[in-house]
């Protein structure tokens, strides 16, 4: 079973932040590696190492296996972080951004990013009931999304609770 990483992340608005970081963390700021980074700076959603991986196109020759070494090393200090968003592949964010926790649709894959704040309620009873302190940004809270709901008005959620 994969576990969250426990590394705090650092705070790097921009790529020119993110690559200071790296330098004093004393790693070397190769083409590729910046080139990581700007992909993941272009945009707030989760991305596959795939994904990112395209972004390498005018580097010099690099394999999807070097991709993961250099997301996982990333990780290590703080400048990414992984999210596993259903079935599919672990996904990379950058670590700085606010935190952000995830819904998943059982039926269409459909993600929605939501603030903390949104789920509160949710991890007050939680720790009420179970007296856990649960965190919804590594593994998201799965289910149906409205359209699909709206598809089976008695989706598993409700019959469970009958």
């Amino acid at each position: 079973m994969a576990r969250s990483h426990s590394v705090i992340p650092l705070e790097a608005p921009n790529v020119e932040a993110a690559v200071g970081a790296m330098r004093e963390h004393g790693m070397r700021v190769s083409t590729a590696r910046r080139l990581m980074l700007e992909a993941l700076y272009a945009t707030e959603e989760p991305m596959t190492a795939e994904q990112v991986a395209e972004g390498l196109r005018d580097a010099p020759r690099s394999d999807l296996a070097s991709v993961y070494r250099n997301l996982e090393r990333l990780e290590e200090i703080g400048l990414v972080r992984h999210v596993h968003l259903g079935h599919g592949p672990g996904l990379y964010v950058r670590a700085g951004q606010a935190p952000r926790e995830y819904l998943v649709c059982d039926l269409c894959g459909r993600v929605a990013t939501v603030e903390p704040h949104e789920l509160d309620e949710v991890r007050a009873v939680i720790a009420r009931s179970l007296g856990w302190a649960a965190r919804f940004t590594h593994f998201p809270i799965s289910g149906l999304c409205p359209e699909c709901r709206a598809k089976d008005p008695l989706s598993t959620v409700e019959r469970s609770a009958k």
